[in-house]
C-alpha cells in the first residue's frame, strides 16, 4: 500500500492530466484549419477543409491538429507510471497526454509542445499525437493505431540484453487489438520473456465503433493466456487497484519472469477527437461520470483520513496555478526554427 506521499503524489498527478486537458479547450479550435475568409457556416463542409490555404493558430493561441483527450481515464496512466523510474520506457497512442504527464513530462512542455512552440518537449515539431522525452523515458505517442506495440519491445530487448532492471510499458486502445501488432508483439516478448507491460485502456470504443461490434472476444485480458503471459483485468477507475496489479506486473518483469497484459476498463467522457461536440452515447457516458476516477480516490483519501477536503481543495488550487503557468510559458514561447529542425533530424 503507498504511504500518504505516495497517495497525495497520485491524486494530483490525476488532476495534473485532468485540468491540463480541460484546459486545452481553450486553445483547440478545428476553424484554424480553415482560410480567414471562410465563412463559420462553411466550416463544417469536407469541401472547404480540403481546399482551404489558411492556418491561422499563433496569432490565436490555438493548437492546430487533431487532440484526443483522456478524460476519464486518468487512474490508468497514474496507477501504472507510479511504479516507474526515469530510465523505464513508456510509449503509448494518439490519446497520450495523460501517459506523458503520468510519467513525468511537465505541464509547461507539454502544452508548449501541442502549441508547436519551441519550448515544448519535441521542440514543437511533434504536436499532440508525437510527445516525446527520453529524459523521463518517455518514447512517444503514435498516430498508427497499434504502432506503438512492438516499438515498446525494443527498450524491452536492451534491458534485456544488457542485464538491467528496466521495463517498457504501451498503453494502447481496445481498436489496437485486431491490429496484427497486437498479436505479433505479445507472441515475440513472450517467446523472448521481455520486459514489458502491455497496457489495454479499454474504453469501450475504437473511435466511434463500439468494442461489442469489433471484438469477438469482449475482455482483451483473455488473449495473454493463448501466449502464456498472464493477463488480468482491472477496474479502470479505480487508481489502487490499477496500482496493485500494475505492481505485480512491474515486479514481475524487473525479476525476469516475461511480460503481463493488462485490460483496464475504463472510459473516456470526450468524443473521439476535438472535431466533435460530445460523446457519441450522451447517456452512457454519464452512467460512466458516476464513477469518476478522481472522485473515487478523493473520497476513498478522506474516509481513510489520508486527506482531508480543506488538504485536497488546496491540492487543486496548486495545480490550477500550475497550469497558468504552463499556459504563460507555452505562450510565450517562440516559434521554433528550420535551424532546430535540423538538430532534431541530425
Amino acid at each position: 500500500m503507498p504511504d500518504k506521499s505516495d497517495l497525495t503524489h497520485m491524486l494530483r498527478q490525476m488532476w495534473r492530466i485532468r485540468l491540463f486537458e480541460e484546459r486545452l479547450r481553450k486553445f483547440h479550435d478545428y476553424r484554424g484549419y480553415f482560410a480567414s475568409n471562410t465563412p463559420t457556416s462553411e466550416a463544417a463542409s469536407t469541401d472547404e477543409l480540403l481546399t482551404c490555404v489558411g492556418y491561422d493558430f499563433v496569432s490565436k493561441g490555438l493548437i492546430g491538429g487533431a487532440v484526443h483527450l483522456s478524460i476519464g481515464q486518468e487512474a490508468v496512466a497514474v496507477g501504472v507510471c507510479a511504479h516507474l523510474n526515469d530510465d523505464d520506457c513508456v510509449v503509448t497512442s494518439h490519446r497520450g497526454h495523460g501517459q506523458a504527464i503520468a510519467k513525468g513530462i511537465g505541464l509547461s512542455s507539454a502544452l508548449a509542445e501541442l502549441m508547436g512552440r519551441s519550448g515544448g518537449c519535441s521542440g514543437g515539431f511533434g504536436g499532440s499525437m508525437h510527445l516525446f522525452d527520453a529524459e523521463h523515458g518517455f518514447l512517444g505517442g503514435n498516430g498508427i493505431v497499434g504502432g506503438q506495440l512492438p516499438i515498446s519491445l525494443g527498450p524491452a530487448f536492451a534491458a534485456k540484453y544488457r542485464g538491467t532492471r528496466q521495463v517498457s510499458v504501451a498503453f494502447f486502445g481496445d481498436g489496437a487489438v485486431n491490429q496484427g501488432t497486437f498479436h505479433e508483439s505479445l507472441n515475440l516478448a513472450a517467446l523472448w520473456r521481455l520486459p514489458v507491460l502491455f497496457v489495454c485502456d479499454n474504453n469501450l470504443y475504437a473511435n466511434t465503433t463500439p468494442a461489442a461490434l469489433g471484438l469477438s472476444q469482449p475482455d482483451v485480458a483473455q488473449h495473454a493466456h493463448g501466449y502464456g503471459i498472464p493477463g488480468e483485468i482491472v477496474d479502470g477507475q479505480d487508481v489502487l487497484r490499477v496500482y496493485e496489479v500494475a505492481g505485480q506486473a512491474v515486479t514481475r518483469a524487473r525479476n525476469g519472469k516475461g511480460p503481463s497484459l493488462i485490460e483496464a476498463k475504463t472510459y473516456r467522457y470526450e468524443a473521439h477527437c476535438g472535431v466533435a461536440a460530445q460523446h457519441q452515447n450522451p447517456e452512457e457516458c454519464e452512467q460512466w461520470k458516476q464513477r469518476d476516477p478522481i472522485e473515487l480516490f478523493g473520497r476513498k483519501l478522506l474516509a481513510d483520513g489520508v486527506i482531508s477536503e480543506e488538504q485536497q481543495r488546496q491540492l487543486y488550487s496548486e495545480v490550477a496555478a500550475e497550469l497558468d503557468a504552463a499556459e504563460a510559458f507555452a505562450v510565450g514561447s517562440p516559434l521554433p526554427t528550420v535551424e532546430r529542425l535540423t538538430e532534431f533530424l541530425i
